[in-house]
């Protein structure tokens, strides 16, 4: 049986009784104790829970910030914009920059071909 009030020597020592934590005010994992006297654990996980997060700076955009595994990542990934590009040859290929881009820009094959 759990107790939510502890006297001794006639002075009321612990009073859990007008206690008002539940779960999720507490960080996951630790122990609390609630108004009843039963031990609980907490299920906060302040704000987001990013333990399965796997992003890594390269694929977030740079200066931008993001939380994986509660660590603040800083991207890394350039913000290319728009890209244009040309294939000077029937048989070329045109390999874009690394990064972000916008969606604009074209890719075309030059005009001699």
């Amino acid at each position: 049986m759990a107790n939510n009030k502890i006297i001794y020597d006639g002075n009321v020592l612990i009073d859990l009784t007008n206690d008002d934590v539940v779960e999720s005010d507490v960080a996951l994992g630790k122990q609390f104790h609630k108004r009843d006297g039963t031990i609980a654990e907490g299920t906060s996980t302040l704000d987001a829970d990013t333990s399965d997060a796997n992003a890594i700076a390269g694929e977030i955009l740079v200066t931008k910030t993001a939380y994986v595994n509660g660590v603040k990542v800083t991207g890394t990934m350039p913000n290319i914009g728009a890209v244009t590009g040309t294939i000077s040859t029937v048989a070329g290929t045109y390999t874009p920059p690394a990064g972000y881009h916008d969606g604009g820009g074209s890719v075309s094959i030059d005009s001699t071909e």
